[in-house]
């Protein structure tokens, strides 16, 4: 008889439980990794009232957050990349956005639809990082590389 994931997830502290899966957001059995990018949208439209900065270093805090406790609930369950874990595309949500920041609304949202875009797709390199050990990195890189890829061509459409 093999454990549920709910058996296999509580196997990790709340502290863990609670982050990588971003209070409750990578539950969604649908689309766990979306529903984690729209629970990072409130915590966007709230580091945009500070000077960036603080904006960056809340980002670079939250992917180390993410690679730790990525890591022990990928352990905790015994999956290299649980779906559940969600604060890798929390990361790359921010950071996506973060990097459009100053633009308006559109352009917000257009870096939020090319992240999912890459997140899914993983073109190149966001492809292979995904395998880097231990699996909090893997888990955390895939989704800040596309965050990345994300910011910076939603940059450059602003621009034009």
């Amino acid at each position: 008889m093999t454990e549920s994931d709910a058996q296999l997830r509580a196997k990790a502290s709340l502290a863990v439980r609670a982050l990588s899966t971003w209070f409750g957001c990578g539950a969604n059995k649908l689309a766990p990794g979306t529903v984690g990018s729209f629970g990072a949208i409130p915590v966007h439209l709230g580091l945009r009232l500070l000077p960036a900065p603080i904006h960056l270093a809340a980002i670079v805090g939250i992917t180390a957050v993410g690679v730790w406790s990525s890591n022990e609930m990928a352990k905790a369950m015994g999956v290299e990349d649980p779906q559940c874990v969600v604060i890798d595309e929390v990361a790359g949500t921010l950071l996506a956005m973060g990097m459009v920041r100053s633009r308006g609304v559109g352009v917000q949202v257009l870096a939020l639809a090319l992240f999912r875009l890459f997140d899914v797709w993983k073109p190149g390199v966001i492809d292979t990082v995904q395998n880097a050990k231990p699996e909090g990195v893997g888990i955390m890189a895939d989704d800040v590389l596309a965050g990345l890829l994300a910011g910076a061509l939603s940059f450059v459409v602003a621009r034009v």
